[in-house]
C-alpha cells in the first residue's frame, strides 16, 4: 500500500509540475533533428513561452560554413529553470538564408530513369496477334528500371535489351507505389523483324505544371511544387529535366468534391529557364538559368523555420490572376511533425479575390509560397477535395533541406 501511495504522490506531483509550469514536452520531443532555426525564432519562442513558462531554449552554432552552398550547423538545448537540460537537438542555422520569393507558374518536363508502362500492346507474331503476360504482371504507371539485371535508363535501352536478347524469358525489375518488384514474363517474336517484344506501350518522359516556391539569391538553386511529380503514385526518378515559363490560359474553379485546376500552356520548344535535378516527396529542385518573368528581384525574404509558423494570418503568393499577388489566408494548424511529411500546415483561404477567381486552391497552385511575418515559412501542396477554400502546406524546412 505504501508503494502504491508513493507512486500516486509522484504521479500527482508530475502532473502538477506540467500544469503549473505549462511544460510542452510534446512540442519539445516532436521537433526533428536538423530542422531550420534562427536566433530570432528561438528568442521569440522564449518570450512567448511556446515551450512552457519555465523552459528556455538556447541556440548555438557548432560548425561555421565557409561555403554558400553548405548551411551552418548548430543545436538547440532546452532547459528547465534555465539550467536543467531536457533535450538537445541538432538544427540548421538559417540566419543568412535569403531567397527570391516565387509564385510564378512553371512548366516541368522530366526524362525518367527508366520506362513507364502505359498499357499493353498486341504483337504480330508468326502465330498471329499475341498478347503477353503483362496483364498479370504490370499495371499502368509501373516504372521499369532493369531487365535481366541490366539498368534501363531510356526507351532505347529497353528496346536494345529486349530485341538483342537470345532468351525469351525476361526478368523485369520495376517500381510500383515507390516499392521495387520483380516479375518474369515471356517475350514474343515479332513476325516482321524476328526480334523479341514485351508487348508493352511505354514512355520515358513526364510533363506537368506547378508553382515556383523560391530561388536562392546566391546560388540560383530553386525549389517548387512542395510534393513529387508522380505517375500512378510513383515519384519519377530524374534522368534529366527542364523548367519553362508557363502561360495561363484558363481557370477551372474549385467546388465541393471537385478541386479545379489551372489550364496552362508550355512547349519543349520554348526557351528553357532552368535544369531540373531532383524530384522528391518535398518538391522538385534544380538550377535556374534564366529568371526573367519567373522571379521578381525586388521580392525577397528570409527562410523561416517551423518555429516561425503560428496559427493566424498569413499570405500565399500566386500569379493565378496573371500577375504575382499576395492572398490572405489563415493558418489553422501547424503540425509538430517529427517525421517528414508534405502536409505540415492546414490553412483556410480568407481572401475574397482568390475565392471569386478560383474558388480557393486549385491544382497547379502547388508550390505557391506561404509567407508569415515577412518570412517564407512553407508552400501550398494540396487542396481539401471537400472544401477548396482549405488546403495543406509543407514547412519550408522539408523543402530547403531536400534541395
Amino acid at each position: 500500500m505504501k508503494k502504491r501511495s508513493l507512486w500516486m504522490v509522484m504521479l500527482c506531483a508530475a502532473i502538477a509540475v506540467l500544469l503549473v509550469f505549462n511544460i510542452q514536452f510534446s512540442q519539445i520531443y516532436s521537433l526533428p533533428e536538423g530542422f531550420l532555426a534562427t536566433h530570432e525564432e528561438v528568442e521569440s519562442s522564449n518570450q512567448n513561452g511556446v515551450f512552457g513558462s519555465f523552459i528556455s531554449a538556447e541556440l548555438e552554432k557548432s560548425a561555421q560554413s565557409v561555403s554558400t552552398d553548405k548551411p551552418t550547423e548548430g543545436y538547440i538545448t532546452f532547459k528547465l529553470f534555465g539550467f536543467i537540460p531536457i533535450r538537445k537537438v541538432a538544427v540548421v542555422c538559417a540566419d543568412e538564408e535569403d531567397v527570391f520569393v516565387g509564385g510564378s507558374l512553371i512548366g516541368i518536363n522530366i526524362s525518367a530513369k527508366g520506362a513507364i508502362v502505359i498499357n499493353e500492346k498486341m504483337v504480330d507474331s508468326e502465330f498471329g496477334l499475341v498478347d503477353t503476360e503483362k496483364s498479370e504482371s504490370f499495371k499502368e504507371g509501373d516504372l521499369i528500371s532493369k531487365i535481366n539485371g541490366v539498368e534501363v535508363s531510356s526507351l532505347d535501352d529497353l528496346s536494345a535489351l529486349v530485341e538483342e536478347s537470345e532468351n525469351e524469358i525476361f526478368e523485369i525489375t520495376f517500381l510500383r507505389k515507390n516499392k521495387m518488384h520483380t516479375a518474369q514474363i515471356r517475350g514474343v517474336r515479332d513476325k516482321n523483324t524476328g526480334k523479341f517484344k514485351l508487348g508493352l506501350w511505354v514512355k520515358d518522359d513526364v510533363s506537368g505544371i506547378g508553382t515556383l516556391t523560391y530561388v536562392n539569391k546566391e546560388t540560383h538553386k530553386f525549389g517548387a511544387l512542395g510534393h513529387a511529380i508522380t505517375e500512378s503514385d510513383n515519384a519519377i526518378p530524374v534522368s534529366e529535366g527542364s523548367v519553362y515559363a508557363c502561360k495561363l490560359v484558363g481557370i477551372e474553379k474549385g467546388e465541393h468534391n471537385d478541386p479545379g485546376e489551372l489550364r496552362c500552356m508550355f512547349s519543349p520548344a520554348d526557351k528553357v529557364k532552368g535544369e531540373l535535378e531532383k524530384n522528391t516527396k518535398f518538391g522538385v529542385f534544380g538550377q535556374l538559368k534564366d529568371g526573367e518573368s519567373l522571379i521578381d528581384e525586388n521580392l525577397s525574404s528570409k527562410i523561416g523555420g517551423r518555429l516561425s509558423v503560428n496559427p493566424g494570418k498569413a499570405y500565399i503568393v500566386s500569379s493565378i490572376s496573371g500577375i504575382r499577388e499576395e492572398y490572405e489566408i489563415e493558418i489553422i494548424k501547424a503540425s509538430y511533425q517529427s517525421k517528414a511529411d508534405d502536409k505540415s500546415i492546414v490553412f483556410r483561404v480568407k481572401d475574397k479575390r482568390l475565392i471569386e477567381l478560383a474558388g480557393g486552391i486549385v491544382q497547379g497552385m502547388s508550390g505557391s509560397p506561404i509567407l508569415q511575418n515577412g518570412k517564407l515559412v512553407g508552400a501550398v501542396t494540396h487542396v481539401f477535395t471537400s472544401d477548396p477554400t482549405k488546403g495543406y502546406g509543407i514547412y519550408s524546412d522539408w523543402m530547403v533541406l531536400s534541395d
